[in-house]
């Protein structure tokens, strides 16, 4: 039963440094990516829906970042949810395809980004120290009602503590990617 805890625990890590990973793609640095779009939501026909249901999304150049419509008539409203996201982008269209080109990062823009990623990396730690936390107090239980011995508690609990350490260092890694990939575009 306890080593359940442990495995319920560890998919929650994994969760949390894949959504980490899915922020971090999310954040625009001075090369063209895809992964940036992927929280634009544009209003196709009354509802709002994810960009890349609606349009393809294409990255020919290091620079450049090309959507195509699947139906010309939303070329106006993904345009429209481009511009007013915080992304700040300037998308430009020829009736037919919308170019973006992705400016070079401010020295500036980059120390904000470094801090932006700074700080969803040290949340994602947050998060796995609270699944620790989670699994040590389902632990408490299970002894509590006599489930596991204090020998398999204090194993499970050691357990957590190296998964947490682990994914914790995971994070950083995520993070030393981005910093590096920020810093060089």
């Amino acid at each position: 039963m306890s080593n359940e805890t442990t495995k319920a625990s560890e998919e929650r890590m994994k969760k949390s440094i894949a959504s980490l990973k899915e922020t971090f793609a999310s954040i625009r640095t001075g090369r063209a990516s895809a992964g940036v779009f992927d929280k634009i939501q544009v209003n196709a026909y009354g509802t709002p829906s994810p960009l890349n249901q609606v349009a393809n999304v294409s990255v020919p150049e290091a620079r450049l970042i090309v959507i195509q419509p699947w139906d010309k008539a939303l070329i106006g409203e993904i345009e429209k949810a481009i511009r007013s996201s915080e992304l700040s982008l300037n998308p430009s269209n020829d009736g037919k395809l919308i170019r973006i080109s992705i400016p070079p990062l401010t020295g500036e823009r980059r120390k904000e980004l470094q801090k932006q990623a700074r700080a969803s990396a040290e949340q994602c730690k947050i998060a796995i120290r609270n699944i620790r936390r989670d699994g040590n107090d389902e632990l408490k239980r299970l002894l509590k009602n006599g489930v596991i011995t204090e020998d398999d508690e204090t194993k499970n609990a050691a357990e957590l503590q190296k998964l947490t350490d682990s994914y914790c260092d995971q994070a950083m890694n995520v993070l030393d990617e981005k910093d590096k990939e920020i810093q060089t575009v």
